[in-house]
């Protein structure tokens, strides 16, 4: 499963080998299937795993239409916009034999699920973000059925997706790659994961690019002239791209784009959702290795009460401290590529996506959020990650969860003004800090203190249906 350069992963995402079966589950070797992460645990609250309970209760119901299957009824149920719609035409996917630039995989995505779809494929292929698990990997057989089910596709899923481009936790990436104009790779070229720091040039090779940005990447465009001279096979080539002599049939995708702001943000959402398990899983870890007379161990670190980080051993506070640091950084777009000055105004007018993203996100009493785009510097207006109120932030372990907040105040206050945050001007660090303090609920009482103190507004103490964090 895999986006990417076409994209292995991520929305990429599910790129199984070649002859896999459309599901494989309980057999084989995962990682993190052990103590105490359990990935293949059953105990599942993602939002496909909720879905198929109310398949499975009748409340919902999944409806084939003759053109597209049950694509356009997923989207619906899981609440992922057609206007997310990404192409990519490298075969990197399991049903790659189906792919090309002819006829790209469509990928759709809204900030928990990952959608593909092949024409005339035969699975739909989707990834799904639990709040404690990080990425679970699920194929709907594309065959009209009574009862159509949402298969957990372990073994074949995370050969691909918990490897280094993910972070090594199971997950999602986006990957560019010299494709031919067939779709396949060239041979010996090389390939690049994509997030928020990849250079544009080595952007969306084996993708379609809807937008002036375009221009200047890999996108929309295939090898010329692929030598079959024999070589060093060791050696790495950088091929020659030219421009696809024509496109796809926007008549046969639900959507007729390729959206460059979908593109953008989903490199940004990819490795923030990688970086979000990344710390959950090595906090957990890191707790369950303690010796049990210190009071962790398997039963701390399942619950809020771990023990406080500065009591942890130093080699514990380490393990946790690296993933943390890394995640505080992301969040605030720390070492983002420059659009170059683009027209914002213009491709947020011509982009329904992002019309449609911005329109989701939570306000502040100035009309401020997280959710609205800059598109001419730099992607977001307001340099703070919008998944910091997704579900799975807030189900980051303890103490983890803790210190990443302890950071974000002392970047967002100005008191660390170290190089790594040196893009985020103090109008910048002023506004992220407000909107997060009228709109986050359930900050720590750190940040409370700081608004009582200096008079500022807040959010409500206790999130919908849950507890304040300490």
């Amino acid at each position: 499963m895999a986006p990417a350069a076409a994209v292995p992963t991520v929305a990429a995402y599910l790129a199984l080998p070649a002859m896999a079966q459309i599901a494989v589950q309980n057999q084989g070797y995962v990682p993190y299937s052990d103590a105490p992460i359990n990935y293949r645990a059953g105990d599942l609250g993602d939002p496909v795993a909720q879905l198929q309970k109310q398949l499975d209760s009748g409340k919902a119901h999944l409806v084939y239409d003759k053109d597209h299957g049950y694509l356009k009824s997923v989207l619906d149920l899981l609440k992922v916009p057609t206007n997310s719609q990404t192409l990519v035409f490298s075969k990197t996917s399991f049903q790659y034999k189906k792919i090309s630039p002819d006829h790209p995989r469509a990928l759709y995505y809204n900030d928990d699920v990952y959608v593909g779809s092949v024409h005339e494929g035969k699975a739909v292929e989707i990834v799904s973000f639990d709040p404690r698990q990080g990425a679970i990997f699920y194929l709907l057989d594309e065959d009209k059925a009574d009862k159509p089910v949402f298969q957990r596709a372990e073994l074949d899923c995370t050969q691909c997706h918990i490897a280094a481009g993910t972070r090594g936790v199971p997950g999602v990436l986006l990957r560019s790659v010299y494709p031919k104009a067939d779709g396949n790779l060239a041979p010996r070229a090389p390939s690049f994961i994509t997030d928020q720091k990849s250079p544009l040039s080595e952007r969306w090779g084996g993708w379609y690019v809807t937008g002036s940005l375009a221009k200047g990447s890999m996108g929309n465009a295939a090898v010329v002239n692929v030598s079959t001279a024999p070589v060093d096979k060791t050696a790495r080539t950088v091929p020659e791209l030219s421009p696809l002599d024509q496109g796809f049939d926007a008549s046969a995708y639900l959507a007729p784009t390729s959206d460059q702001v979908a593109l953008l943000v989903l490199a940004h959402q990819t490795q923030m959702h990688n970086l979000i398990t990344l710390t959950n899983y090595q906090t957990r870890l890191a707790l369950y290795a303690l010796p049990k007379e210190t009071g962790a161990g398997e039963a701390k670190a399942s619950t809020d009460a771990a023990p406080a980080f500065e009591g942890l051993p130093e080699t514990t506070k380490a393990q946790i401290q690296k993933p943390a640091e890394q995640l505080v950084r992301y969040l605030l777009f720390a070492g983002e590529t420059p659009l170059g000055g683009t027209d914002g105004r213009g491709t947020v007018a011509s982009s329904a996506f992002a019309r449609g993203f911005a329109s989701r996100g939570v306000r502040d009493a100035s009309g401020r959020s997280l959710r609205d785009f800059d598109l001419h510097d730099r992607v977001f207006r307001y340099p703070c990650s919008y998944l910091i109120y997704s579900s799975a932030f807030d189900a980051l372990p303890e103490p983890a969860k803790g210190y990443v907040y302890h950071r974000l105040l002392q970047v967002l206050t100005g008191q660390d003004q170290s190089p790594d945050f040196a893009g985020l001007s103090a109008d910048d660090r002023k506004a992220v800090l407000s909107i997060l303090l009228e709109t986050k609920p359930g900050l720590p009482g750190e940040w409370r203190a700081y608004a009582r103190s200096n008079h500022l507004r807040l959010a409500a103490a206790t999130p919908p249906g849950g507890r304040a964090h300490a």
